[in-house]
């Protein structure tokens, strides 16, 4: 049997579950979870090989995480929807997840009709079924059937991990066949400052409420590795003086929090201690910033890293023309 690959899309409304299956599938944590929604802001990409099995064949497939599909009203929320749309354009098949232990909303339509403008297969993903009675199930996917032909409806719990080989199964059954796009070694094509950031964001979404968890952002501005330490600098933005307090905390307290929990986090990603060095500073309506917002994206800070490190060189380098 041929070995198949391809791209599979994860779309849906915020806290769906899309994080949560991610991880499960890849097996490591790639994308941070939350309670909170619209926890995901980038495109996030996972690399899950499937090996042969029965009549199934080997496999590689590129999971791609995506923002929760919502109307946007910021220069944040369009980039993010940006990074959705972009995903469904390169994708071999859509996994739609609903969450089925809330009420169903207008904002699943909007979602589906998302799914429908892909020219891929959609799988829908009927997601939290541990959360239900079992005799709502049925009736449930009867309903959403009568809405779309989906290529499948799968039940599952991301996170209690139920479902996911049939999923698994599905999907390599929609893939083209063709050669591993990544290394077998590799879970993610992530930059680990960018799962860096991400872990100190999601602290903040953790350990703050209100307003202040979608205010917020954070971009590391120094990286220093080593062979038993590495020193990382990293600045957590926010839009108020009063979300900075918030932030701070009485006498540190609170980023003292933050920081320590992400130190942890980061020490685990990275497999040596870390120095984390946190500030906090105010950049009034960044949301609504196109720029400031386009110099968060993680490619961005690659080109401008790489850019960088080549003027270094030419600077080392003085009699070069």
């Amino acid at each position: 049997m041929a070995h198949r690959s391809g791209f599979a899309c994860i779309l849906g409304r915020p806290n769906a579950g899309k994080s949560t299956l991610l991880n499960a599938l890849v097996g490591e944590k790639l994308a941070i979870v939350t309670h909170k929604p619209q926890t995901t802001r980038n495109r996030i990409q996972g690399f899950l090989n499937v090996p042969r099995k029965g009549k199934r064949p080997a496999a590689q497939v590129v999971l791609v995480d995506t923002p929760g599909v919502h109307k946007p009203d910021s220069a944040l929320g369009r980039k993010m929807m940006v990074e959705v749309s972009e995903a469904l354009g390169g994708c071999h098949v859509v996994l739609l997840i609903v969450d089925v232990s809330g009420a169903a909303s207008q904002k699943d339509d909007f979602v589906l009709e998302l799914a429908k403008r892909s020219s891929a297969p959609v799988l829908l993903l009927l997601n939290k079924i541990d959360l239900i009675e079992k005799g709502r199930l049925l009736p449930l996917m009867d309903a959403w059937r009568r809405r779309f032909d989906f290529r499948d409806i799968l039940p599952l719990s991301a996170r209690k991990r139920q479902g996911l080989e049939d999923l698994i199964d599905a999907v390599v059954a929609a893939l083209p066949p063709g050669p591993s796009y990544f290394p077998d070694s590799d879970l993610t094509d992530l930059p680990v400052r960018f799962l860096a950031a991400e872990l100190i964001r999601e602290r903040v979404l953790l350990e703050t409420g209100e307003e202040v968890p979608y205010a917020a952002t954070v971009k590391i501005e120094q990286w220093e590795e080593g062979p038993k330490l590495t020193r990382i600098a990293a600045v957590i933005f926010c839009e108020r003086e009063g979300q900075k307090a918030i932030l701070v905390g009485r006498g540190g307290t609170m980023l003292k929090k933050i920081g320590t929990q992400a130190r942890l986090e980061i020490e685990r990603l990275l497999g040596t201690r870390v120095f984390l060095e946190l500030f906090v500073k105010v950049r009034a309506g960044w949301r609504n910033s196109r720029d400031f917002v386009e110099g968060l994206d993680w490619r961005r800070q690659m080109l401008d890293i790489a850019r960088l490190a080549g003027g270094q060189q030419e600077a080392r380098e003085p009699g070069k023309n």
